[in-house]
């Protein structure tokens, strides 16, 4: 089977096949693209559309995916592509995410990517390996499984920065072949989750498997009158710390971005917030204020 396309349920290119790599499961004809914009029904194969298609490529700051407690004070080569399977109105990265296939891409094969990670750790600012970033990796899932493997051969780290939306069989074949993730945990509410397109208990499933595989830190972006009660912000944190009271948690102060248009989080918001989840974490980290 070619690459991009390991995740496929082959029946016929007139059937209808399943997208099985996330909660969505989308039902696709052929040639019908999903929900995501990025996985597609070629000839009775489901295809990463978006495989070594990169949108953006830069050299970051450990700290900035945000990632604290992995490596701090190094630098990732940090790479995204376009897709994502929620539909968050407040998108910080809406101009990629919300991207298809149209979009102007670089086309980059993982050799090529190990490469230039490889290259940039003997560099003057350092390279510790390759974050998959930006818009939603996991839908660039059969890219990463074909990289991550030459990135350790280099003694390389990967990390994804993700919403953490992956169904359970999926998951388990990647983690083994990842070192960290930054997972966004968007609220605590199921009807939330439901208007982004998404499933509550699907992320907490991922960050409970994932932080007994690899280095885990969990964010919240919190928007005004949608996902800042006190009172949820003190459930999740007593279940994150259910998991482990070190696992970091950053609560992130939002800015109006594409269709969401309230006011910023009010920075006492976030104070508040970052205080209660303290009574239950070690690790609590105001963001964006």
């Amino acid at each position: 089977m070619s690459a991009g396309s390991r995740t496929a349920k082959t029946e016929g290119a007139d059937a209808c096949i399943v997208c099985s790599l996330c909660p969505h499961h989308c039902r696709l004809a052929d040639g019908e693209t999903g929900f995501c914009r990025a996985r597609a029904n070629e000839g009775g194969v489901i295809r990463c559309k978006n495989y070594g298609r990169l949108t953006a490529v830069a050299l970051d700051p450990i700290e900035k995916k945000p990632l604290y407690h992995f490596h701090p004070r190094s630098f990732i080569l940090s790479v995204g592509s376009f897709g994502c399977n929620l539909a968050c109105p407040f998108c910080q990265n809406y101009a990629i995410s919300m991207a298809d296939g149209q979009t102007e891409t670089q086309d980059v094969t993982p050799a090529k990517l190990a490469a230039l990670a490889h290259d940039l750790k003997c560099r003057p600012h350092g390279n510790i390996g390759v974050a998959f970033t930006y818009n939603e990796p996991l839908l660039s899932y059969e890219f990463i499984m074909d990289t991550a493997p030459l990135l350790h051969e280099r003694e390389l780290a990967v990390v994804l920065v993700t919403n953490g939306t992956i169904s359970p069989a999926p998951l388990e074949a990647l983690l083994p072949h990842v070192d960290a993730l930054n997972i966004d945990l968007k609220g605590w509410q199921p009807d939330f989750y439901r208007r982004l397109g998404g499933y509550l208990d699907s992320v907490k499933h991922t960050i409970a498997r994932a932080v007994k595989s690899c280095h885990v830190e969990v964010t919240t972006l919190v928007i005004p009158g949608q996902n800042d009660s006190e009172r949820d912000m003190d459930e999740e944190a007593r279940w994150l710390a259910s998991l482990s009271p070190d696992l970091p948690l950053h609560i992130s102060r939002y800015f109006p971005r594409w269709h969401e248009n309230a006011p910023a989080t009010p920075v006492e918001t976030i104070e508040k917030l970052a205080e209660i989840a303290g009574r239950h974490l070690h690790f609590v980290h105001p963001g964006n204020c």
